[in-house]
């Protein structure tokens, strides 16, 4: 029904508002990825990058952001670095995936009311299914802890992982991640800082800190802990070619790069804030196009 009337609504004229809550955010493709969409489907969308940066916010002013975007008559937001659960106690409602992550990636405002939703654990599920299929799931490394890899550990652990050990600075974080994961699917979920035990027979490893990102270059961990038979994933798509992709493919290793989850999980932000459902080949087309 709400689906119905706001495709009504956007028939009638209506212009979708949404924006996008970060910091180092200038270089994003999603605006342009969402905008697209939205003109091949007739639909009037705009979407506006928040950068904290060059706005030159303090991480305080997230709630005054999302009370100035709801008054605005902004339809949603998307949630990025480092808000992804900063800006859980300003809403009213979570979708029952972002309670059970703990991280929020979208944000729909409607009808007075603020819900998250995480649509990046489906991103990133989507994306390994098509990018690593077959990959071996016995023992995976996943380096950070914060927002994004709550949802990437999901993702992994519903794909089948039957051991995932959480790497991060902040030891207590992983450790928190560590028992939610492993309470939540039964499996056995670790925690450390020492990425040399952790990726001793490691059988994948996946990036989901911001390290690698054009603001933050280098890798999360040494490279000569890779292996040839490790699969590498990365979940950072600008730059596309990480240098952890770029060291994991000079030594043969399977990768998997940040692009497909990108789209991915903006095709299912486009539906909450729409009601409409986008075609994800052509958003795949339009964020390539824009490489």
């Amino acid at each position: 029904m709400v689906a119905t009337r706001r495709k009504a609504q956007s028939a009638g004229g209506r212009q979708f508002v949404v924006g996008l809550l970060g910091r180092g955010i200038q270089a994003s493709k999603t605006p342009r990825m969402h905008e697209l969409e939205g003109r091949r489907l007739g639909v009037g969308y705009t979407y506006v990058l928040i950068d904290f940066d060059t706005l030159g916010l303090a991480d305080h002013d997230l709630g005054a952001m999302i009370e100035l975007a709801e008054a605005l008559g902004f339809a949603g937001l998307n949630v990025t670095h480092p808000f992804k659960q900063a800006v859980l106690p300003l809403l009213d409602d979570l979708a029952p995936e972002a309670a059970a992550i703990g991280a929020v990636n979208t944000v729909v405002l409607m009808a007075g009311r603020r819900t998250g939703h995480n649509t990046d654990s489906w991103g990133f599920a989507e994306s390994f299914r098509e990018g690593l299929a077959g990959a071996p799931m016995e023992a995976i490394v996943q380096f950070g802890a914060g927002g994004a890899g709550a949802a990437v550990g999901h993702a992994l652990l519903s794909l089948g992982g039957r051991k995932l050990t959480l790497c991060e600075t902040e030891l207590g974080r992983a450790r928190g991640l560590a028992e939610r994961l492993g309470e939540r699917f039964g499996a056995e979920v670790d925690a450390t800082d020492d990425p040399a035990l952790a990726l001793a027979g490691a059988s994948g490893v996946v990036n989901t800190t911001p390290v690698g990102m054009a603001k933050y270059p280098g890798l999360a961990f040494p490279g000569e802990l890779l292996r040839a038979s490790h699969w590498v994933a990365e979940i950072i798509y600008f730059p596309a070619d990480t240098a952890l992709l770029q060291a994991a493919r000079r030594l043969g290793c399977r990768t998997l790069g940040g692009t497909g989850m990108a789209v991915y999980q903006a095709v299912k932000a486009f539906e909450l804030f729409t009601g409409i459902a986008p075609d994800r080949a052509a958003m795949m087309a339009h964020f390539r196009a824009e490489a």
